[in-house]
């Protein structure tokens, strides 16, 4: 095996439309993965919120004892949208007085019995006590479990959405912080990714926090959780995706060897980037060119400019040969560059100027 050069590559081994389906190259599985110390430049932590943290039901504050335990989703536009999706709900909380004279309230407290979701008029101040912000418009929604999907689910939508053509789904390596999370997933529906996985334990999951970080996308798009990240690449391998991983020991940037075809995008922690493990899974690594002196993009940004980049040199692909692309000068979701659509490789004299950034070390 043969590590990334030139930014052809090929997997040992590859058959059927693994090796390249909707790629303008072979591709060479990279070598051994470097040993994981110093993967980390940031010695801290993230300081976001971990996925515990974002249950407002553990918070101290008054009148804690007469506020109803769950999770909740406040205000007009959220508990419309959240119907409008189909965010399980157990009850919608609806302020007494307010409730019974507003007509827009009285609205939305139709469209929710419609639904068949059971309606309590209570206090105000009980809302008040429950709102993490205090502008819960007087409704506030009980949510459920989320309907988390099976890894088999997106690869079944990769092959309704387009065959054995371009698809992306990113992995998130034990992400923990819940904004990350959320901006990760509202990155990914927007450059329609077919789903995101997550690990089962130790990482940021669905909850509230996650539902207004990710602007609702959490609802367009199937997120599953699985024990094992490792052996979930195996089988989106399996299923014709090219794993590639964000890290700052990649030999090339995204420039070098462009991110076409079927793309299993891996974002790691936001202290520890991505576990041993899994990188030594990958088929190949990536990472960022960079002009400026800021030591690393957060995991978020970083993710949000790769799905880019996975959709900017894949959308002729995706949307038919007659769609026409903008000049082939423009700059790239990663920064600046003369990448064409064709698959090909861009000569390192193209872009030798920038520096890389890693992909694997964020602040939150």
């Amino acid at each position: 095996m043969a590590k990334q050069s030139g930014g052809k590559r090929q997997r040992q081994g590859a058959g059927g439309g693994r090796g390249g389906q909707g790629t303008g190259g072979n591709r060479e599985r990279r070598g051994r993965t470097p040993d994981r110390k110093g993967l980390s430049s940031d010695a801290g932590r993230s300081k976001g919120r971990s996925a515990g943290s974002s249950v407002r039901g553990a918070a101290a504050r008054p009148g804690a004892s007469r506020r109803p335990a769950g999770e909740y989703i406040e205000g007009r536009r959220a508990a419309a949208e959240a119907l409008r999706t189909g965010f399980p709900v157990k009850r919608a909380l609806v302020a007494d007085a307010e409730g019974r004279r507003d007509a827009a309230l009285a609205q939305l407290v139709d469209q929710l019995r419609g639904a068949n979701i059971p309606v309590e008029y209570v206090a105000a101040e009980q809302l008040d006590a429950l709102s993490s912000h205090g502008a819960h418009q007087g409704i506030a929604l009980e949510v459920g479990a989320f309907p988390y999907a099976d890894l088999a689910d997106i690869i079944a939508r990769a092959d309704a959405a387009g065959g054995t053509g371009p698809a992306l789904v990113v992995v998130l390596d034990h992400v923990t912080d819940a904004g990350n999370f959320g901006a990760i997933v509202r990155s990914a529906e927007v450059v329609g990714a077919v789903g995101v996985v997550i690990a089962n334990k130790r990482a940021a999951e669905v909850t509230v926090a996650t539902y207004k970080t990710s602007a609702g996308a959490v609802m367009h798009l199937p997120i599953a959780r699985v024990p094992n990240i490792a052996r979930a690449l195996e089988q989106l391998k399996a299923a014709g995706f090219w794993t590639v991983g964000a890290s700052e020991h990649a030999e090339g940037s995204c420039w070098d060897a462009p991110l076409t075809g079927r793309i299993a995008l891996v974002m790691g922690s936001e202290g520890d980037g991505i576990s041993r493990l899994v990188l030594e899974t990958c088929d190949d690594l990536t990472k960022l060119p960079q002009r400026g002196a800021t030591e690393s993009l957060n995991v978020a940004q970083a993710a949000t400019a790769l799905c880019y980049e996975w959709l900017r040199v894949n959308i002729a692909a995706l949307e038919g040969s007659s769609v026409v692309l903008a000049d082939a000068a423009a700059p790239s979701a990663c920064g600046a560059a003369d990448l064409s659509n064709s698959g090909k490789n861009v000569p390192k004299t193209a872009h030798s100027g920038p520096r890389t950034i890693s992909c694997t070390s964020y602040t939150a």
